[in-house]
Order: C-alpha cells, then sequence, then structure tokens
C-alpha cells in the first residue's frame, strides 16, 4: 500500500486539521514533539505522511504530486488558481476577502471610478473588479500590512481578510463591499483522486460526518 501525502499549511491550521483527523482515528505522534527538528512526519502503520509548508505552497505541492491532499485556506486556493479538486469545507478558520479603506472611498466604488488598490491577493483582486465588478483599478502587491496603504496615500482601498475587523476600526476603515467567506479547505490532488479513490473518498466521508456534528 502506497503512502497517502498530506500538506498542511503551517499554523493554527495545521494543529486544527490534526485535532479533526485525530478523531477519525488519524493520528501522528512524531507532530506532538515541540522540539522536532523534522520536516515530514510518518504513521507507519496508516501508510500516511505529513509535512507542514507555507501557505500559498500548499497548492503548489498538490498539484504537482508531491502531496496527495492539502489543507489551507479557501484566500490562497483562490490566488493561487491551481488545478487541484476542492473536496471539503473544513469550517474552520472563518473570515472573509473584503474590500476595505476609510468611509470616504466608498464613492469611488459605487461610481466605478479609476482608483488604485493595494492588496496581498493581486488575483482575487484583480478577479473581483475586473470581472465581478468590471471595474478598472490599479492593483498594487502588497506583502505586509496592507491596512497601511490607504492611511500613507498609498491605494484608495484594500483588499484584504477580515476576521473580527478591530484593525480597520483602529486605523479609521471599514468593510466597503464582502467579496466571499473563506475558511479551511481541503484539496485533492487529481491523479491521486483516481489512485487512491476508496482511500480518499473515505477520509473525506469521514470528516463530513464529523463536520456536520460540528455545526
Amino acid at each position: 500500500m502506497r503512502y497517502l501525502t498530506f500538506a498542511l499549511a503551517k499554523g493554527r491550521l495545521a494543529k486544527q486539521t490534526m485535532k479533526l483527523l485525530e478523531q477519525i482515528g488519524i493520528t501522528c505522534e512524531e507532530m506532538k514533539d515541540p522540539k522536532t527538528r523534522k520536516l515530514i512526519f510518518v504513521n507507519e502503520e496508516l501508510k500516511v505522511k505529513f509535512f507542514l509548508s507555507k501557505a500559498s505552497d500548499v497548492p503548489t505541492y498538490v498539484e504537482y504530486g508531491a502531496a496527495d491532499i492539502g489543507v489551507v485556506g479557501k484566500d490562497t486556493i483562490l490566488e493561487e488558481g491551481r488545478p487541484l479538486y476542492e473536496v471539503l469545507d473544513l469550517g474552520f478558520g472563518k473570515c472573509k476577502m473584503c474590500v476595505c479603506g476609510p468611509e470616504s472611498a466608498r464613492e469611488y466604488l459605487e461610481h466605478k471610478e479609476l482608483i488604485r488598490v493595494a492588496s496581498k491577493y493581486p488575483n482575487i483582486a484583480k478577479e473581483y473588479f475586473y470581472n465581478k465588478k468590471l471595474q478598472t483599478v490599479e492593483i498594487i502587491k502588497l506583502n505586509g500590512s496592507v491596512e497601511l496603504a490607504p492611511i500613507v496615500g498609498l491605494s484608495e482601498v484594500i483588499v484584504d481578510i477580515v476576521e473580527t475587523g478591530t484593525t480597520l476600526k483602529e486605523n479609521g476603515l471599514g468593510v466597503l463591499e464582502e467579496i466571499c467567506p473563506l475558511s479551511a479547505r481541503m484539496v485533492v490532488n487529481q491523479v491521486s483522486y483516481k489512485l487512491e479513490q476508496e482511500r480518499i473518498q473515505k477520509l473525506i466521508n469521514d470528516l463530513k460526518e464529523l463536520t456536520a456534528k460540528g455545526e
């Protein structure tokens, strides 16, 4: 039997995923050691392997088959736009992708004016403004605190993830438009799914049942 390999986004997402998997009997003791320097964790008995990676790399590992299954936020899936099967909404890590800015920027959006939009997610921003809103904008990619952009005059608005909105409020910004809801999703490599359909489908069904109970 071949190994099923999971790529998990480092941090909170990986911890919550492992909690879920443990509830359906998929465990990996090696991962619980806080001092470990290992990159790949194996459960020989169940023939599963896990590795942690930067969230934005998870879809790449899955697309190229280095991982059969990945767990990552919907924001990363949309931004990366890779050919994967998105098989399950795991229901945690819930937040929203929004257009945010000062209240004064609302009219630019309503009148579809040519404005500058700063974001860590240029592809999501482009898709929303160009294809959904049909508004021509200039998109500026930033890697750090995007909230700064409208405050220092780099852009009129930003496209970013909003959980509580506290950071926005503290900086005199607010949500002007909602783009889409986000949460942790499970993605599967297209070839792996064909090869390991039975095992992967069982995993999906078990998790579906579990997440349905939790709702």
